[in-house]
């Protein structure tokens, strides 16, 4: 069973072809997310990646907002009010012929890396934050954690954005980064934190707890297999 995985990002739109294992099949293709990110430019870019991939049985899509039934609920990286009740998936399987299924990309991401065991979180790090939870290897689906208040009246997103590492540099970046991780443990007691997203590569393991993970960002795309499951 062929999968095409698909990552919708605030900065770019990445496609693979994977096999029931998560074995790639295809070139990971990376194409610039449109701006402005409304339905109907980002649709044409999803057409691009897909034709480019060759054959395949389905479709996951994971994509940086809420997402309930295949319909975005929410999308403040991307067009946010044209997004506002948009059925994705309806509108990738009339363009494919084939089932498609959508989730938050951070809940795409964890699928591919978590243990199974207790509780387990992770989170994302791009062009926002994106947050993920899992008991007993079960979704807790759509947290989106970043948009909650975090510290100095911003949010955990403001705090540790792409645009903030660029504008404050990457030592103090990481501070911050160690910080929302110092302030999540306590509130959710997790067994293992993950730390994906792009953003992910810029991040100093040193200092880190044992129990937090810094993961592949490949596992946004990877994890689509497991929407399946």
């Amino acid at each position: 069973m062929r999968t095409l995985c698909i990552d919708v990002g605030g900065s770019g739109i990445k496609g693979i072809v994977v096999d029931a294992t998560g074995g790639p099949l295809t070139e990971r293709l990376r194409l610039p997310t449109p701006r402005p990110a409304t339905p109907e430019a980002v649709l044409r870019v999803l057409s691009d990646v897909i034709k480019s991939q060759g054959d395949f049985e389905r479709v996951s899509i994971g994509f940086p907002g809420v997402v309930v039934d295949g319909v975005i609920h929410t999308a403040f990286n991307l067009d946010h009010a044209a997004w506002s009740g948009f059925p994705l998936g309806q509108e990738v399987a009339k363009r494919v012929g084939r089932p498609v299924r959508v989730a938050n990309d951070a809940d795409i991401q964890g699928l591919d890396v978590i243990q199974g065991q207790g509780l387990e979180m992770l989170i994302t790090l791009g062009t926002g934050m994106g947050a993920a939870l899992y008991i007993e290897g079960k979704l807790v689906p759509n947290l989106e954690l970043g948009h909650h208040p975090f510290r100095k009246g911003k949010t955990y997103e403001e705090r540790v954005c792409n645009a903030e590492r660029k504008r404050i540099g990457h030592a103090r970046w990481n501070k911050r980064v160690r910080q929302v991780i110092a302030q999540l443990e306590p509130i959710f007691n997790y067994r293992r934190l993950y730390v994906g997203g792009g953003n992910a590569r810029h991040v100093d393991p040193d200092g880190l707890p044992e129990h937090v993970v810094v993961i592949d960002n490949m596992a946004g795309l990877l994890g689509g297999t497991k929407l399946w499951d």
